[in-house]
């Protein structure tokens, strides 16, 4: 600490304004706590990067660029426009409004329960103090007693592409764009890259997506990669795998691939190949909290890091998901504040908000067979859904993961339409303990695609489908 500075004794301080820091900072002042919640941009901070620049503003482009496509292939359907036009200005002020609507929202159950939002850069000065810094030379003391760290992630930069937030741009840079781009050069095929590229092409930019691995989604099961390439193939999507980028001309993401150079057309590259967490600078070493070596923070199941600290979100092992950090965020609290307290879910859904959409919960096959169950793998096309036949959907399918010895459901995997949904049921399944019997036994409403759920169950109890395949 600095010679003089007298600190403010302060109760629960929480870095980090996004779902895992507004989460704690509701459920500790729910539970009397005085919380004071510190983010780099105060009140126009509040949501995070998940509200502001991040999964609202995304899928705000994702469901505006689907409609707009739907509009102009709706013939076979027998839906014909004219003069159909997609405004992007026109559309970053209605995302706009959303995402402030969502973000007051969240500002006034702050406000209700008395949470004191700050302004500032926070860093750990010694164990119980932190020091909040304005940017501007000014700084301020806080002696704390209970710590929640809820930083966030930042997008991952490519040394061979800097981000110039013009021509190259980052995933914020891309959902901020004022107009439609002719060309587009996507660098990474993971969830971000795919979402955004999706986007962009069904708005008509032509798009290539590059992907340093040899399969696009290289983070998730292989057998992803052939409903996902069929469709980017129906939407005039390249991709190329394999791909080294080594740089950028006026016109050109240049790439490196099998040892010769492509030149791809790019009005705009957009750089997405992950996201790396926000613990660089918080003085985590004064405190004794350990970083890996990706520079995230261990913690144990209550979410504690160290005496009176704890952390949640993407600064933390395992998916760094929204709705992983607000699950994190209630157990954490509940440990600082003294109480027995464990995270350990069954199942977390993971999404894809691509065409077709991705979904899963629990465990995969492989990795079932890895930890020695004998499983049961069933799957189902969706040409065996009646409700994706009415909405003209042929990519995809359903897939359920069983325990041979008890039928229990052990995980889920979902391609199609909605799938971002429907996962939830799955997951509330997986963490009941539901058998395929009880699922086969459930009655779901016809037609529907929750549908897809009880005719898997009947088909891995050898029923086999109730309605056709078509």
């Amino acid at each position: 600490m600095v010679v003089g500075a007298v600190p403010e004794a302060v109760d629960f301080v929480v870095a980090g304004s996004g779902p895992g820091g507004y989460t704690a900072a509701l459920e500790a002042a729910r539970r009397g706590r005085q919380v004071t919640l510190i983010d780099p941009d105060g009140d126009d901070g509040i949501g995070g990067v998940c509200l502001r620049v991040g999964c609202i503003p995304s899928k705000t482009l994702i469901e505006a660029a689907e409609t707009f496509h739907r509009t102009l292939h709706g013939a076979a359907m027998g839906i014909t426009a004219s003069d159909v036009r997609f405004d992007m200005l026109r559309f970053q002020r209605w995302k706009d409004e959303r995402v402030q609507l969502l973000a007051g929202g969240v500002a006034g159950l702050l406000k209700r329960t008395n949470v004191a939002v700050k302004r500032g850069h926070l860093r750990i000065a010694e164990p119980g103090t932190v020091v909040v810094s304005d940017g501007e030379g000014g700084a301020q003391f806080l002696m704390y007693e209970d710590l929640l760290l809820a930083t966030g992630s930042s997008p991952a930069p490519l040394s061979a592409l800097p981000v110039d937030g013009t021509r190259v741009v980052d995933s914020t840079g891309a959902l901020a764009l004022v107009h439609v781009p002719e060309t587009v050069a996507v660098v990474g095929a993971g969830y971000i890259g795919l979402e955004l590229g999706t986007a962009l092409a069904k708005l008509g930019a032509a798009v290539t997506i590059v992907e340093a691995a040899d399969r696009i989604l290289p983070s998730m099961d292989a057998s992803l990669n052939r409903p996902l390439k069929r469709r980017l193939r129906e939407l005039d999507v390249d991709v190329e795998l394999d791909a080294e980028v080594h740089g950028a001309d006026e016109q050109h993401l240049l790439v490196r691939r099998n040892g010769g150079d492509l030149q791809i057309p790019a009005e705009l590259v957009v750089v997405a190949v992950g996201r790396r967490p926000n613990t660089g600078d918080l003085g985590l070493e004064d405190a004794g909290v350990a970083v890996d070596e990706h520079g995230l923070i261990p913690v144990a199941e209550n979410r504690t890091a160290a005496p009176r600290i704890a952390a949640v979100g993407d600064i933390t092992p395992g998916p760094a998901l929204a709705h992983k950090a607000t699950a994190e965020a209630r157990v954490a609290v509940a440990a600082l504040n003294g109480e027995p307290a464990a995270f350990s879910p069954q199942a977390i859904p993971i999404v894809v908000f691509s065409d077709p959409e991705i979904a899963s919960a629990g465990v995969g096959a492989v990795e079932a067979d890895a930890a020695g169950v004998d499983v049961r793998k069933t799957t189902l096309p969706i040409t065996a859904s009646g409700r994706a036949a009415t909405m003209g959907q042929r990519i995809g399918y359903a897939e359920c993961v069983s325990d041979e010895a008890d039928g229990a459901l052990l995980g889920v995997t979902l391609v199609g339409p909605h799938a971002s949904e429907l996962i939830a049921e799955a997951s509330l399944a997986i963490e009941m303990g539901v058998t395929l019997e009880d699922l086969s036994l459930t009655i779901h409403p016809h037609p529907t695609l929750s549908e897809q759920f009880q005719e898997l169950a009947l088909s891995a109890g050898g029923v086999g489908p109730v309605q056709p395949i078509g």
